[in-house]
């Protein structure tokens, strides 16, 4: 039997404000195949079965669904956090997450999710970590914690912990606005490798910014100082280095490490002034 529950008597206008989305005055609706049991003494109810938890544009999925609730001034069950375990999914906004076990901390409005094949799937990239995701569901943040990987086409960010933050698009959905970056920074395009301690990218620029012993790789060629900025569409960086005389940046090319049709891929520019720590090339699409 399919059974169904709509929350709307039992919830107060201060609970609605609380809840899972922008549309914080829809009704929460949680239907499940199984059973749903209310364990008065533990304050809970519990869904069982291809749980659906949807309000407004958001839906929680998983196999088991626990719903925690308190008594408060305004309400005698004011839900607080939803625990899903099993085949959890997070729909918001065209944005999909996966996991195994998730925590929505009502008050605070996010989802701590965990388990194996973490990832977040939106129309322009696909999210992935190994330790946990922290998914601000109403706001469009994401934090990826452990071996983290953004794939936008065929450019990859990966990153001990990346951060991402989403804006809604002209056409509906999410996109990502920005991605933080922090330890381990790898971002690998079709024809270079670009490492650092941290990164920034600007969706809207299509640009990234590295620090820390960043160093960029085409074949045998190798830039390397303290921060560079990157145009992923134009393929143009510059590598800046640090302060003072041993902040200097440095450059390796090898002649005859690309083919003809490839030959004028890498063209070094003047460097600056000794001392200054900046050098600018220019790494020109194919």
């Amino acid at each position: 039997t399919f059974l169904f529950l709509v929350l709307m008597a039992v919830l107060s206008p201060a609970m609605a404000q609380q809840m899972l989305n922008p549309d914080r005055d829809k009704p929460l609706e949680i239907t499940a195949d199984q059973t749903l049991e209310w364990h008065r003494n533990k304050q809970q109810y519990i869904a069982r079965g291809n749980v659906i938890a949807k309000q407004g544009t958001v839906s929680i999925m998983a196999d088991t669904l626990t719903a925690d609730y308190r008594e408060t001034a305004a309400s005698s069950f004011e839900i607080y956090r939803l625990t899903a375990a099993g085949n959890v999914k997070i729909i918001s906004q065209g944005n999909t997450a996966y996991g195994e076990n998730a925590v929505y901390d009502v008050d605070r409005s996010v989802a701590v999710m965990t388990g194996n094949n973490l990832r977040l799937t939106s129309p322009d990239q696909n999210v992935t970590a190994r330790e946990s995701f922290e998914y601000w569901v109403a706001e469009g943040r994401l934090s990826a914690i452990g071996a983290a990987h953004v794939t936008r086409g065929q450019d990859t960010l990966a990153a001990d912990r990346i951060s991402a933050i989403f804006k809604d698009g002209a056409q509906g959905g999410r996109r990502i606005e920005s991605l933080r970056a922090d330890g381990h920074v790898t971002i690998t395009t079709p024809t270079e490798t670009l490492t650092g301690h941290k990164g920034l990218y600007l969706a809207s620029t299509n640009t990234a910014e590295l620090t820390g012993d960043v160093a960029i790789r085409r074949g045998p060629n190798v830039l390397e100082g303290d921060r560079a900025e990157v145009n992923l569409t134009t393929n143009v960086s510059k590598m800046h280095g640090g302060a003072g005389d041993t902040g200097r940046v440095r450059g390796v090319f090898y002649p005859g490490s690309e083919d003809t049709s490839r030959k004028q891929a890498i063209q070094p520019a003047t460097p600056a002034p000794e001392n200054t720590g900046t050098y600018t090339p220019r790494l020109l699409g194919q």
